[in-house]
């Protein structure tokens, strides 16, 4: 539902420009003959999208502006005047205001600038959640079996509409593989809300997935729309789900089951069309054998899982990643972008990643950059930590064990990875080095292991 606020101290021109609106395009409206009126409004009602007139006594549309983002008020607001001042309405464009209109368009523009107004702040949104938890960090990058296998059940089950329940370790990207399933899914234009129920105040878990009426406690000022509704038409990320409370999971699995929510303080339900896809790092089974975790919510959940496999079950990808990284990161750094030699790439293949895995990876790939001037980067660039190394070769340790075939491709994929770093990729030396009658048996190697050079 689309909520929108005209606010004009005119009546007759705001419940005209109200009920045009919701006739042309369906938008649930609200109208405020003030500007007082107005911020009363916005802290009571989760509006979407604010028209209000420049012209109006005592609180005028420019000190709205300025209270708008003095309170935090992520909302778009879209001006109009009558004057046909076109200075004011550009000095409230310099207050935030997104964009302006005079009270004589015709209202099939009106509706398109609400239109557009409400998107842009959505794509704001997004992108602002992508710089955050998207990063440089990409572990789909990369063609191991093992991620060969995961992309292939992205695409299998991205289209369904059911809950989604990822599991991994930490650092291995499972926010990543939920904006995956979110890209390839039914709606790939909606929303994407990514919530850590790790990261939640216990006493705002709540209100943060729910939402919340004015007053509903202490500091709620204004009615605020939770990440469920934030979410509807579109994908909410549940990162750590093993970490919420059981409160808050018995409310979960109440949404999940009727698709409605309730806001915190409040009656009325709200319908949600919200997939969800749920991760975490826990042994969620074991969570509910010992009652941490509602047995109901984990099956509700548990439709379709998806295992993330550790950077050590797929260390061939390490050269492609460590490409992938120095390229984002030389980039954000505004520095020379950087290369690593075959030595500093055995190196950072040998290692097995159990701490972090690919975010450990990235951590270890900045020091890297940061530690040196040189652009080729070598064994002696690898931190001592990881050079010197003695443990015995990693082995598979995902909880989804693999069979001997996988591994098998996975050992061979990472033998010739290394020899083609070794020899610059150079298909004839590299063939040689491992004892291949020539290059055509190499090429036919590399197509079956599905190896080939990230341009």
């Amino acid at each position: 539902m689309t909520l929108v606020l005209i606010v004009d101290d005119v009546p007759a021109m705001a419940e005209q420009y109200a009920y045009d609106l919701k006739r042309l395009r369906g938008y649930e409206t609200i109208v405020a003959g003030s500007g007082r009126a107005a911020l009363d409004t916005l802290a009571a009602e989760p509006v979407d999208c604010v028209i209000l007139d420049l012209e109006m006594p005592g609180m005028d549309g420019f000190e709205v502006l300025r209270s708008v983002e003095r309170l935090g008020l992520r909302v778009p607001v879209i001006v109009y005047t009558g004057t046909g001042n076109y200075d004011r309405c550009a000095q409230a464009i310099r207050l935030g205001a997104a964009g302006f209109i005079d009270k004589a368009e015709p209202m099939e523009r009106v509706g398109q600038e609400v239109e557009n107004a409400i998107e842009r702040r959505r794509l704001a949104d997004q992108v602002a959640s992508l710089r955050r938890g998207f990063g440089v960090d990409s572990p789909l990058v990369g063609a191991s079996p093992a991620l060969a296998k995961l992309q292939q059940t992205i695409a299998r089950i991205a289209p369904i509409p059911s809950p989604v329940l990822i599991l991994g370790e930490s650092g291995t990207g499972k926010e990543l593989v939920a904006r995956e399933l979110h890209r390839l899914g039914a709606a790939p234009k909606g929303p994407f809300i990514a919530a850590n129920s790790a990261a939640l105040p216990q006493d705002l878990v709540e209100s943060e997935l729910f939402g919340h009426e004015r007053g509903a406690f202490t500091g709620a000022a204004a009615t605020r729309k939770g990440a469920f509704e934030a979410a509807s038409g579109g994908t909410l990320f549940l990162d750590e789900i093993g970490d919420l409370p059981l409160a808050a999971q018995a409310k979960l699995l109440r949404v999940l089951e009727e698709r409605h929510v309730t806001r915190v303080g409040g009656t009325k339900t709200i319908a949600v069309d919200t997939r969800v896809v749920a991760a975490t790092h826990r042994d969620l089974e074991k969570e509910v054998a010992e009652g941490r975790f509602r047995e109901d919510l984990f099956y509700r959940l548990n439709v379709h899982p998806l295992r993330v496999p550790p950077l050590r079950d797929r260390l061939s990808d390490v050269p492609s990643l460590v490409e992938h990284l120095l390229a984002a990161i030389c980039s954000r750094f505004g520095i020379k972008p950087k290369k690593a030699g075959a030595d500093a790439l055995e190196a950072l293949m040998a290692y097995d990643w159990r701490r972090n895995n690919v975010r450990e990876l990235r951590n270890v790939i900045e020091r890297m950059v940061i530690a040196t001037d040189r652009e080729d980067l070598t064994r002696d660039d690898v931190p001592a930590e990881l050079r010197d190394h003695k443990g015995t070769r990693p082995r598979p340790t995902s909880q989804a064990p693999r069979s001997f075939e996988e591994q098998k491709l996975e050992a061979e994929r990472q033998i010739v990875v290394a020899a083609l770093e070794r020899n610059e990729w150079h298909i004839t030396h590299t063939a040689k080095e491992l004892g291949l009658s020539d290059h055509a048996s190499l090429l036919k190697v590399m197509r079956r292991l599905g190896v080939q050079r990230d341009t």
